[in-house]
């Protein structure tokens, strides 16, 4: 009897531990939520006086006039997309590449040393980012990229203009170095989830080590890739710090790349502190706003296409089983 209580007493025991547990993931879980919201409802009651004054005008206006008290965004949001979009055009098949030869070609202890070296990326300051492309990058597109592309690709529109070494194309590609980590990390853990014996598989029916890479791992990981290169455009729309020291802060739109231009990030950092009135305030809150619903949105999307990628990867190998 008495083994019999002293067993009862140690199940109730573990029990109320996992109880606690539970719910102390719980709250902390409700707790985020709830940040995550009096983080926009902050956002929203400071913007308030620019959204009643400006209305929609303010997303599809250029005018950002401090001494006038009059302000819209567009330039910042077009710099912000534009820049963005240069680093995911580049980031993407660089990321996709790396994650490639990571798990399908490299040897088990070169994987793992390029993989950590990939990874440290990530850890680098996004100040250090910025101070390489004012000193390193900036110049060298400006002696040599720059003049190379006008002369060679100067009938496009984006490739025109004078070489300012900063602006978005600097931007873009500070970028493109920053979100391939994320981009990469994501497509290797992926790329892991595809069974062994489908590699196998295609690679007996007479596939090169391209086609099998192609059919078995590529294709079937498609939604996942998606949503890694969506996760990654997010983790660019919102960098500061390094697009604001290369881009070059002017509140333009232009089509071409060289130009300089700002964003969402890099004009609140430039001028919130400066900011003297309550309307300059409230429209320099308004586009945090605008960024944070954005940034939502898109991670939102990613995690979507993310989690189904791993849905149908789970099912291949539930099949190959």
């Amino acid at each position: 009897m008495q083994i019999k209580h002293n067993t009862k007493n140690k199940l109730r025991e573990a029990h109320l531990a996992d109880q606690i547990f539970y719910w102390v993931l719980k709250l902390s879980s409700i707790a985020l939520t709830l940040v995550l919201f009096l983080i926009a409802v902050f956002l929203y009651k400071q913007a308030l006086p620019a959204i009643k004054n400006f209305g929609w005008r303010f997303l599809h206006s250029s005018v950002w006039d401090p001494v006038k008290d009059t302000y819209g965004s567009l330039p910042v949001i077009y710099g912000t997309v534009v820049s963005s979009l240069i680093a995911i055009t580049i980031a993407t098949p660089l990321s996709i590449g790396v994650a490639l030869f990571l798990t399908e070609i490299a040897p088990k202890h070169l994987s793992k040393i390029v993989g950590f070296l990939v990874e440290m990326l990530a850890a680098i300051p996004s100040v250090v980012y910025g101070l390489w492309g004012i000193f390193v990058l900036a110049p060298w597109l400006r002696r040599d990229v720059e003049p190379f592309l006008a002369s060679n690709l100067g009938f496009l529109p984006f490739f025109q203009g004078p070489p300012y070494g900063v602006g978005m194309l600097c931007a873009g590609i500070i970028l493109a170095i920053m979100i391939t980590p994320t981009i990469s990390s994501i497509c290797r853990e992926i790329f892991h989830t595809i069974p062994q014996i489908q590699r196998e598989s295609a690679l007996a029916l007479g596939a090169t080590k391209w086609e099998m890479m192609q059919l078995s791992v590529l294709k079937s990981t498609k939604k996942g890739i998606t949503g890694a290169v969506i996760l990654g455009l997010g983790r660019a729309l919102g960098e500061t710090m390094a697009v604001t020291m290369v881009i070059g802060n002017r509140h333009d739109i232009s089509l071409s790349f060289f130009a300089p231009s700002s964003t969402m990030a890099s004009i609140i950092a430039n001028e919130y502190a400066e900011a003297t009135t309550d309307m300059h305030v409230a429209a320099l809150v308004e586009i945090g706003f605008v960024l944070l619903a954005v940034t939502f949105v898109i991670n939102s999307i990613a995690r979507i296409f993310i989690s189904r990628g791993f849905r149908w990867t789970n099912l291949f190998k539930g099949a190959a089983k």
